[in-house]
């Protein structure tokens, strides 16, 4: 059976140290990492994604569900842990494996990893992704190609996919539409952002640790805080340094 790889994702170290020792009881080989915050989860998912994330919903700067609407495609599984019974239904909604309340009880943890084991086993193949997308003008349809695609921006209850001075309305939420773009040619660079990578023709960094980006076909975007390491690594910015000079 293979070691699964879990991040735990607290703003408590006593619950992060806690729900720890519950895992080394129940899942001794497998590899655990430990965040404070959701913006630290979202910087070091690159190098260190998880199979399952075991996430606070209440925390400092970017509560739990935002931590995890910023994930990339494959999506790990997820399991809330909170104080709170009030977010149970917000939490299934986004197809959760389970919500577990603080103090964690340790034979809902190991029902918790059961059902996690269970859904990863049951995992369909790897997606495919299409090379176009089926976006309504009015009463038809047009069918535009991904690559012309420059960025899918959220409003309200719906996105704006913009492709060259064109807008196209599609109602549906940014991370549904983000799933049916490949993620080594789209990145989220905001909660309410996503641009297509070879698209943005500049990048220049501000005060305040966001990047505005400019794309090829005028749109100019600026990333959000938490963000900052994944565009960094995602346009090969690997430190500030890249743009002293």
């Amino acid at each position: 059976m293979k070691a699964l790889r879990i991040a735990v994702v607290d703003d408590e170290p006593l619950a992060r140290a806690r729900l720890r020792r519950l895992l080394a009881m129940h899942e001794a080989g497998a590899t655990v990492h430990e965040y404070d915050s959701g913006p630290a989860l979202l910087a070091a998912w690159h190098d260190a994604p998880a199979d399952v994330v075991f996430v606070d919903i209440q925390m400092p700067e970017m509560d739990g569900f935002a931590a995890m609407a910023g994930l990339p495609p494959p999506r790990p599984q997820v399991i809330f842990v909170t104080a709170h019974a009030e977010h149970a239904v917000q939490a299934f909604e986004i197809a959760a494996a389970d919500y577990l309340i603080k103090p964690v009880a340790p034979e809902r943890l190991s029902a918790a990893l059961r059902r996690v084991r269970e859904r990863i086993a049951a995992a369909p193949a790897p997606a495919t992704y299409p090379p176009r997308l089926a976006l309504p003008i009015g009463r038809r349809v047009q069918l535009v190609d991904v690559d012309a695609i420059d960025c899918v921006l959220a409003q309200a209850n719906y996105v704006e996919i913009r492709v060259g001075t064109r807008c196209f309305v599609l109602r549906k939420p940014l991370t549904v539409v983000q799933q049916e773009l490949d993620p080594a040619r789209f990145a989220r660079v905001h909660r309410s952002a996503l641009v297509r990578i070879t698209a943005v023709a500049g990048i220049e960094p501000l005060p305040s640790g966001r990047f505005r980006l400019q794309l090829a076909a005028g749109q100019v975007l600026t990333s959000g805080r938490s963000y900052r390491e994944h565009v960094r690594r995602t346009f090969g910015l690997s430190s500030p340094a890249a743009f002293a000079g």
